[in-house]
């Protein structure tokens, strides 16, 4: 079975823009992984007092997460980037949900992102 694993600002834009991507996943076969680091970010974005919106997007990211199935990872670092690279480095089969310039320059695999409006790609 095919993998993909999901980065922070990959899940948190898709909420946004209001795209399912669990639904998309599922429906092309895909195993859904997501680092139980990411999880951390998105819980410590919906406690931010900072930015408002972005707070109540990692509120709805939280909760569709809790709604759907997916396997936790751990990356063993505190540096998600890093991990993320690490991982994909490790698992070359693997693709990648991403949105980040460097993690998608430092990473060979198959990656998955958001084109145009709500529209998911694999490049």
């Amino acid at each position: 079975m095919k993998s993909v694993l999901l980065d922070t600002n990959f899940i948190m834009t898709c909420v946004k823009q209001k795209v399912d991507f669990f639904e998309f996943l599922e429906f092309e076969g895909f195993k859904i992984l997501i680092p139980k680091q990411v999880i951390r970010e998105i819980e410590s974005f919906s406690k931010s007092e900072k930015k408002l919106h972005f707070k109540s997007d990692a509120e709805l990211a939280l909760k569709i997460l809790r709604e759907n199935n997916f396997k936790k990872v751990d990356l063993k670092q505190d540096n998600v980037d890093n991990g993320i690279v690490k991982f994909a480095v490790e698992n070359p089969d693997i693709t990648i949900a991403t949105l980040d310039r460097e993690i998608k320059k430092k990473v060979k695999n198959r990656k998955l992102v958001v084109r145009g409006n709500k529209e998911l790609e694999i490049i």
